[in-house]
């Protein structure tokens, strides 16, 4: 018996569904199987299966928006890439202090349960003899390192107004907003280049760890 071209779209359909299954990134999976629940939509309509037909068009919308949440969160994280970490938005977020000269911001040890933006003056890496200026965000590695602790100390150069953000809304907004995640990745990515470079040219350093702030 020749196969007409009903049964062809019930295989073509069953086929789409067979490389959703191969698949492993989430993209071209979502494409494929909204091409599925229209292939097998059509087919139920055709065929009379009304089953077929209402299951794919419930999922046939779920699949669409799950395309479409995709496609946001990638535009947010190619954003993300072209305009880094804005301080003018974390602002409102962050409790403001004055530190006075020669006062100790952070001693080696402590527990890294703040990030910083240093708003006017400057301030010192002790260990490392670096200058902290203006408009500098730093204390952000501690915060997602394993054991949560400081291995510097930063002391003030002179006097200093300071932004603080707890812990716990550093991780909040790391979780909650993609950009923002994005941005605070390539933030220690480029301190954790930096330190390394600094370390290895400074006398007697050659192989020592990196300085987690």
């Amino acid at each position: 018996m020749p196969v007409n071209w009903i049964d062809l779209l019930g295989y073509a359909a069953s086929a789409s569904v067979l490389v959703t299954f191969c698949m492993s990134t989430m993209l071209p999976l979502r494409i494929v199987a909204i091409a599925s629940n229209v292939l097998f939509a059509t087919y139920g309509a055709v065929a009379h299966i009304y089953p077929v037909l209402v299951l794919h068009l419930i999922l046939l919308p779920v699949n669409a928006t799950r395309l479409v949440q995709i496609l946001r969160l990638i535009k947010g994280v190619r954003a993300a890439q072209r305009s880094g970490l804005s301080v003018e938005s974390l602002l409102p977020l962050m409790s403001h202090r004055s530190v006075k000269a020669g006062e100790v911001l952070i001693n080696k040890g402590d527990k890294a349960d703040r990030m910083f933006y240093l708003f006017s003056g400057a301030m010192e890496i002790t260990e490392l003899n670096k200058r902290i200026e203006a408009g500098a965000i730093f204390g952000e590695i501690g915060i997602f390192a394993p054991e949560q602790k400081r291995t510097a100390s930063i002391v003030c150069v002179s006097d200093s107004e300071i932004y603080e953000m707890s812990e716990s809304k550093v991780k909040q907004l790391y979780y909650q907003n993609p950009a923002f995640g994005f941005a605070v990745i390539q933030l220690i990515i480029g301190r954790l280049l930096e330190d390394i470079n600094l370390l290895q040219l400074a006398p007697g350093n050659i192989g020592s760890s990196t300085v987690l702030l």
